[in-house]
């Protein structure tokens, strides 16, 4: 594994300048993958502009003063992906990442409240010891959901997370109807309702049809189902006027 990073060959994810200078810095290896993912002194120097250079910006983490998911991070490598919030106490400011229209990882502004919760996909589900059901979401996060719902938890559903209990408060089911938001592909970001979910009896993807929730005129599309982040069922349950 290379251990550098060119910033000419940087993942079109990130946000970025590109012929400022020859290196750059590459995330660890982490919860999200690397084409989602950027490391954390890039989004605290670059994208929030806190810092002028990497020396700053490693000072402000050992500092303690950067939260990721509640938890303090000082790793400046450390990989920040989809969905995680970021909070500064010392300015009192909480973000969250989402992917934008040009698939770029793009930060949004949230309050306090909004920022104790997480909102996760669920990747995949498992039985431990003593048969019980661990769910595994899509920021290398493992819950276990008790009794209660790990029969009505399934792979593609979101959950929200408080990060102070790490228990699920809410949760959202793939299904017909569900909001939706898409993390990939051409429509990356666009938000919608689902029409139809179509099982492939292949090792392709399964398709879903989504409906833009505006009132533009725009006709439905279809994309694979690893794009779709279930984000509501009535409506829509992220913060950030999306």
């Amino acid at each position: 594994m290379k251990k550098h990073q060119k910033r000419i060959a940087a993942p079109r994810s990130w946000r970025i300048e590109r012929k400022t200078a020859f290196w750059t810095v590459k995330p660890r290896p982490g919860p999200h993958p690397g084409d989602k993912s950027m490391p954390l002194l890039l989004v605290v120097r670059d994208m929030l502009k806190l810092a002028d250079n990497s020396k700053e910006t490693k000072r402000i983490l050992n500092e303690g003063n950067v939260v990721v998911n509640g938890r303090t991070r000082k790793d400046h490598k450390f990989p920040v992906g989809i969905f995680d919030i970021l909070s500064f106490p010392g300015i009192k400011a909480n973000y969250m990442v989402f992917l934008d229209k040009k698939g770029k990882l793009s930060l949004v502004e949230i309050g306090k409240s909004e920022a104790s919760e997480k909102l996760c996909r669920v990747n995949g589900k498992r039985m431990i010891k003593e048969e019980k059901i661990q769910l595994n979401l899509h920021d290398g996060r493992n819950i276990l959901p008790g009794e209660d719902l790990s029969g009505e938890i399934k792979t593609h559903d979101s959950v929200t997370v408080s990060l102070e209990s790490n228990e699920i408060v809410q949760h959202f089911a793939y299904k017909e109807g569900s909001k939706v938001m898409v993390i990939g592909g051409k429509h990356s970001a666009q938000t919608g309702e689902i029409e139809e979910i179509r099982v492939t009896r292949s090792p392709e993807s399964n398709v879903v049809r989504i409906k833009p929730l505006n009132d533009g005129g725009e006709e439905s599309f279809e994309t694979i189902d690893d794009y779709v982040f279930v984000v509501g069922e009535e409506k829509i349950e992220i913060p950030g006027g999306f």
